[in-house]
């Protein structure tokens, strides 16, 4: 019994039992809707017949010679059409037909020849209110036109509209029922169904986002509940995947931050040891000595980058004036670039163009660009920067000639540890990169890539007010 329980006021909190409510509900209203304007036409329809009905019992009447028979037989004519007393009116006379010997005082008139509508409705009402009057009818005869005047009990005309009523009211019960019963065993098969397991399946996965399991199975529906299960189903992939790389990326902080010391260690004394090579006066030593500092300089710088992003401590953007073309310059000579002019630097911008921002990270944004266009062309290249100012607004585009960025590299190009270009590339440099530029309330997107080379515009908005 407590399971049955249970089960019973989940129903009744759930939406089958709501809908099967709602159902019902409509259904009886719309029973209501019909049953007013149907219970006016009975009253009327029933008028009518004891109006037809006393016609016939005047016609006997008139079958006789002097218009007169016995009281047992009109009193047999006035029971059989269910009326009291009849009067034909012409245009220019009134005659009593048939009529009791002591006729009732009447309680109220109807005239059912032009009864509009409204009144039929109020009339019948109020026929089911009272049921017990008498009342006077006035109507037509069929292919005449004389018309009634007859003098009729209520109650019988109460007690048919009331068995009306009730048979009315027992079709509605049973239509509704059945209504309800069919509607609400279609939804829940096409609606409430899947509904259920959509919610299941978001239940498991707020419980369990990393487990299979909890991804709901597509039923291959072509509507709505389609369009959401697959929808569901993709962002439960897309949770799915930024946990794992969150994942990934916390396991991947906590062994940076534990090597990031010794191995900064390790490269220092690396680094003094270059510099020691680099006083040497072997020409072969002094040749490969500053290429040996710039890789321990990138490996320090890499370890550097990869602890920072991990922490999420970048500082926010120290903004000032300052000229753009001098910071390029330094960005090229931070590069290190050979001197065999095989892999050249072009700074294109105007000596006059200034930009409001953190000169330090605007500095390592275009670093970060720059080492990813020296990366992409080995065999050498070409890589040239302009700029332009407009309404404040500086765009800095960054060109390279290498031969285009593959198209899987495209979809994730921003995204860390996803979208590097190249083999064995982290994705880093984009993404902070990236993050940097958006603390200033700018961009950094990919204006084209394809065989002429790929170019990378920065919007910097213009000093704040």
């Amino acid at each position: 019994m407590g399971d049955l329980g249970r089960n019973l006021r989940r129903f009744a909190k759930g939406l089958s039992a709501r809908l099967l409510v709602l159902t019902i509900f409509f259904v009886m209203l719309s029973e209501v809707l019909i049953y007013v304007p149907s219970i006016s036409r009975f009253r009327l329809t029933y008028l009518q017949e004891r109006i037809d009905a006393a016609h016939l019992a005047s016609l006997a009447l008139k079958a006789t010679p002097d218009y007169m028979v016995s009281a047992e037989l009109e009193n047999e004519l006035l029971t059989n059409a269910q009326v009291r007393s009849i009067v034909i009116k012409t245009q220019d006379r009134r005659t009593l037909m048939l009529s009791e010997s002591m006729p009732p005082e009447v309680d109220a008139t109807y005239d059912i020849r032009t009864m509009q509508p409204s009144l039929l409705i109020r009339d019948a009402f109020a026929t089911l209110a009272e049921g017990d009057r008498v009342i006077r009818v006035l109507g037509g005869t069929r292919n005449s036109e004389d018309y009634l005047d007859v003098i009729l009990d209520e109650r019988d005309l109460h007690a048919a509209m009331l068995s009306y009523s009730t048979n009315i009211l027992q079709l509605s019960i049973i239509i509704s029922l059945l209504t309800a019963g069919l509607v609400y065993f279609a939804l829940h098969f096409l609606m409430v169904r899947p509904m259920r397991r959509i919610t299941a399946s978001m239940v498991a996965f707020r419980k369990a986002p990393e487990a299979e399991s909890s991804a709901i199975v597509e039923s291959g529906r072509r509507d709505e509940i389609g369009t959401a299960e697959r929808e569901l189903r993709h962002m439960q992939d897309e949770v799915r995947t930024a946990l794992r790389q969150r994942a990934h990326l916390a396991a991947l902080g906590a062994a940076v931050s534990k090597i990031h010391h010794d191995l900064r260690n390790m490269l220092a004394t690396a680094q003094l040891v270059t510099d020691s090579l680099g006083s040497m006066e072997d020409p072969r030593v002094r040749r490969v000595a500053p290429r040996l500092m710039q890789s321990i300089d990138r490996a320090i710088d890499l370890c550097t980058q990869t602890l920072n992003y991990g922490r999420a401590d970048e500082q926010p953007p120290h903004r000032q004036d300052f000229v753009l073309s001098e910071l390029i310059d330094d960005v090229g000579a931070a590069l290190g670039l050979p001197d065999d002019d095989r892999l050249t630097w072009s700074n294109q911008v105007n000596g006059d163009v200034t930009v409001n921002a953190d000169r330090e990270q605007l500095f390592r944004v275009l670093l970060n660009l720059g080492r990813n266009a020296v990366e992409a062309m080995p065999d050498g290249g070409r890589i040239c920067l302009d700029a332009t100012s407009r309404d404040g607004q500086v765009v800095i585009e960054v060109a390279d000639s290498d031969p285009g960025l593959p198209e899987k590299a495209r979809e994730h190009l921003f995204e860390p540890f996803t979208g590097s270009a190249r083999s064995g590339g982290t994705g880093l440099g984009l993404a902070i990169a990236r993050e940097l530029v958006e603390g200033h309330g700018g961009a950094l997107s990919l204006a084209k890539s394809d065989a002429a080379g790929t170019t990378f515009a920065i919007e910097l908005p213009g000093k704040p007010s």
